[in-house]
This record gives C-alpha cells, sequence and structure tokens, in this order.
C-alpha cells in the first residue's frame, strides 16, 4: 500500500541544518497497523506527512497504491490525498464553530458527496448518536477524538494517519480511542500508520518501526 524509498528532508535554522530524514525506506502492507514509535525530534511526525503527501521530501520516492504521488500536481495530489486517505490528530482539530455531525461530515464535503446518512452510523457506532449536535466545546477530549474518528472514516478512505491520536487523553480514554479506531479500521479493511512515542501503545500494532536521528533502528513485529 506504501512505499518509501530514499527520503531526505532537512530544514534550515539560520545557518544550522538539521536532517530530519537521512534516507529512510520503508514498506507498508494493506490492512497493517503500523507504529512509528520514537523520540521527540526523532522524524516520526515528518516522515508520516511524507508519506501522506503533505510534505514533499528533497528526494526520494514515495509510492501510495503504486501511484509516485510526489509526481503528481498539487491539485492531482490533493484529489489523491482526499479519495485515499484519513486523519487523525492529537488536538482533534475540530471545527469550533460546527456540530459533531458537521465536522464529521467535512471530508465527505470536501468531495462534494453527501453522506449525512452514513456519517450518522459512524457517530452511532463511536457512542455519540447523541451529542451529533453538540459543538466540540460541549464535547470532552475523548468524545472529540472520537467525532474525529468518524470524521477520518466517513469517505471510506483506504489509509487512516493518526499522529498522536491518544496524546492528550488519559490512559483509560486512550484506550478506549483505540480500541474503537482498531475495531472500525479492522472492519473496513483500512491500513493504519499511527505515531506514538509511547512503546506501550506501539506494542498494539502489527509492526513497530522505531525512528531515531531520521532513521529506522529497529522493527518489531
Amino acid at each position: 500500500m506504501i512505499r518509501a524509498d530514499d527520503l531526505h528532508r532537512s530544514y534550515s535554522i539560520g545557518r544550522k541544518t538539521i536532517e530530519v530524514l537521512h534516507g529512510m525506506s520503508l514498506h507498508i502492507r494493506k490492512g497493517e497497523k503500523v507504529f512509528l514509535c520514537g523520540p521527540s525530534g526523532a522524524g516520526k511526525t515528518t516522515l508520516m506527512y511524507t508519506l501522506a503527501g503533505l510534505e514533499r521530501p528533497q528526494s526520494g520516492r514515495v509510492e501510495v497504491a503504486g501511484r509516485d504521488i510526489y509526481a503528481l500536481s498539487l491539485r492531482a495530489r490533493a484529489l489523491f490525498r482526499n479519495r485515499m486517505m484519513g486523519f487523525i490528530f492529537q488536538n482533534y482539530m475540530l471545527m469550533p464553530e460546527l456540530t459533531a455531525l458537521e465536522n464529521a461530515s467535512m471530508a465527505t464535503a470536501i468531495a462534494g458527496r453527501e453522506a449525512t446518512a452514513e456519517v450518522r452510523a459512524l457517530l452511532k457506532r463511536v457512542g455519540l448518536q447523541e451529542r451529533e449536535n453538540h459543538l466540540p466545546n460541549e464535547l470532552s477530549g475523548g468524545e472529540q477524538q472520537r467525532v474525529a474518528i468518524a470524521r477520518a472514516l466517513a469517505h471510506d478512505p483506504e489509509i487512516i494517519f493518526a499522529d498522536e491520536p491518544t496524546g492528550n487523553l488519559d490512559s483509560h480514554n486512550g484506550d478506549e480511542v483505540l480500541d474503537l479506531l482498531f475495531e472500525l479500521a479492522g472492519e473496513r479493511g483500512k491500513t493504519l500508520v499511527i505515531v506514538t512515542h509511547d512503546p506501550r501503545i506501539a506494542a498494539r500494532g502489527d509492526r513497530t518501526l522505531v525512528i531515531r536521528d531520521g532513521v529506522v533502528v529497529d522493527e518489531r513485529g
């Protein structure tokens, strides 16, 4: 499903150059639950954004479902990303003025598709059928992340990228959110790529890629 070869990405801060990805290569099979694990600053989030077509590498190649995504135009890449990928973030990234139902419908709305019934069914699956008309500030952190899961799955993407999805939750709510994500993704045969710094969480995946200083230093599972 995802293949990356010899990725390099660096940033300049003043006169200093920091290499974040240092010849990174990996593959992720369809339907796998893969965790990108490592300390802060290891390059996990940069790698995830690069695999998702959000951050172009300075060199190297990323193929998703056989497509070289950085050979696509910006518009074509955005359309491909909207069709193929869903995203879940640590800070939920919900629009504060929209209800849970409206937030969960955003990806389908961007795609120009009316899917209210499907989104309502997803909100019911994540336990929020009674909260669909509530704004984000009326929801707990765990409930907001459940809305984000529904949003990520609503347009039926092949891949879900999640950046520290339990980072703002206590361990109980974090475990419940992961259980829910694994259950829904498993039922639909989705590929999961999840960034975490927590080895306990990473142990729940099919594979863990341990990243340090921009390279994979260990692979488990």
